[in-house]
């Protein structure tokens, strides 16, 4: 097996905060651990990159670092920067690499690649050096509001995810994820900021940091229920690898509207259609639907019918997407069920 070094710096780089996502390949030559000193300990760990084309985090720290570039933080401020390769292309991630984000500590599988190396190892510093809280950082590729999810139902995460929008999503699968391996450790959130290259989403993530660095405590009190829509991801939908689909007129084996993903957060009714299946594609509906458990229910919640791809039951979608090369390389989207957050812990 061969290692990707994990890079621990004690300082930022000199000139790192002038320099685009793209650039960061060439100053870091790969992840890095960067560790700064503020007013208050334990850090506040960030990630950003995790996906090479979501450059929002980075963004938005590089505004955050630069307004403190003269003044002490309000609190130390550890900061992970992920697939820089991928990055440095402008994509997800490269062929033949791994997601950066399901290779964490409790992922699916027990797979010996140097990235899964890297996130134990990164998981291990943090926990050794003390964490505030943990806050992972990405883009969306369709039409979503900006949400923050979590993946465990306690009030310390609920208040942390509030604090970056009422719409909330808790979820189990997938696993190896950021988020999940951090929260043995510290409250921790991702956040979900929109398409890139939207400033609304720069400066939604930068006013976030800003207010968690100056956080003094976690809340325990009760999430008050008119503050939070808080949903449940109970399935995630992927196209079956053999099906050849798209989106438009030509004559997929499933074809979907170009403005599939207008749909995301709605609640379809019953019968809506999602897409359409060419006659000559063999029985079934395309798709593999797994619950959290990792069970098959693709009958529960999609049928064929008259040709169309049609929801069985009412659902709620979430990350949606047109990008072809992104539902290949994770998934079509997720659905989801409102939940209720009555007699959840405070701790």
């Amino acid at each position: 097996m061969m290692f990707l070094v994990l890079q621990e710096l004690e300082q930022l780089p000199p000139g790192i905060l002038d320099l685009e996502a793209h650039q960061l390949l060439a100053a870091l030559g790969g992840p890095a651990l960067i560790h700064l000193p503020g007013r208050r300990q334990p850090a506040l760990m960030v990630s950003v990159l995790l996906h090479g084309n979501e450059t929002v985090g980075w963004e938005a720290l590089r505004v955050v670092l630069r307004q403190y570039r003269e003044r002490e933080l309000p609190r130390a401020l550890s900061l992970f920067i992920g697939n820089v390769a991928a990055a440095a292309r402008r994509v997800r991630r490269l062929h033949g690499q791994p997601d950066y984000n399901r290779v964490w500590p409790g992922c699916e599988t027990d797979e010996d690649t140097p990235e899964h190396a890297l996130m134990a190892r990164v998981v291990e510093r943090m926990a050794a050096r003390g964490v505030f809280a943990s806050v992972d950082i990405h883009n969306n590729t369709g039409i979503n509001p900006h949400y923050a999810c979590v993946n465990r139902i306690d009030h310390r995460f609920l208040h942390l995810a509030t604090l970056f929008s009422r719409t909330v999503v808790y979820f189990l699968r997938p696993r190896g994820v950021q988020s999940m391996a951090l929260a043995p450790h510290c409250p921790a959130v991702t956040l979900e900021c929109g398409k890139v290259g939207q400033s609304h989403g720069v400066e939604h993530a930068r006013d976030y940091l800003v207010a968690c660095l100056h956080l003094a405590e976690h809340s325990i009190q009760p999430v008050a229920e008119h503050d939070i829509d808080l949903f449940h991801t109970v399935a995630q939908v992927k196209v079956r690898p053999e099906v050849d689909f798209g989106f438009g007129a030509q004559p997929y084996d499933l074809r979907f509207g170009g403005d599939l993903d207008r749909m995301n957060f709605r609640e379809l009714p019953r019968g809506t259609t999602l897409g359409w299946l060419r006659a000559e594609q063999p029985e079934g509906v395309g798709l593999e639907v797994k619950d959290e458990n990792g069970c098959d229910v693709t009958d529960r919640f999609f049928v064929r019918e008259d040709g169309e791809l049609r929801v069985r039951v009412p659902v709620m979608p979430s990350m949606l997407t047109t990008d072809v090369s992104v539902i290949r390389q994770d998934c079509l989207c997720y659905l989801m069920e409102r939940y209720d957050i009555a007699g959840t812990p405070g701790s």
